[in-house]
């Protein structure tokens, strides 16, 4: 199972990301649920990258694995964080309830 955890702030601004895991829902190579995590995820950094203002560090070490927490932000990036922020969540909130023994979906706001 892939879980994932989403911090906001108050906001709605995306704060980090933590997912974990392997989906498990069919062998490597045709794993859906894991091929609509990676476009989910793989996306939501690529926009991190490159939103202008924006500082965020990423942690991809290992395989299954993936962190990101902004570290500072523009006041001009912080629609652009609560946007990405929102990709996120409506993404795996329709994904976890699809697949919920594939994926599990939390989310703090701070």
């Amino acid at each position: 199972m892939t879980e994932v955890l989403l911090v906001c702030g108050k906001d709605g601004a995306l704060k980090s990301l933590k997912a974990f895991g392997h989906a498990s829902f069919a062998e490597k190579g045709k794993d859906i649920v894991c091929a609509a995590e990676s476009i989910i995820l793989g996306t939501s950094v690529e926009l991190l990258q490159s939103t202008k203002g924006l500082v965020f560090n990423a942690d991809t070490s290992t395989r299954g694995f993936l962190e990101f927490r902004v570290e500072k932000s523009a006041v001009s990036a912080v629609e652009r964080l609560k946007c990405i922020g929102d990709f996120i969540r409506f993404a795996f909130i329709k994904l976890s309830a699809e697949y919920p023994d594939n994926v599990r979906f939390q989310e703090i706001i701070e």
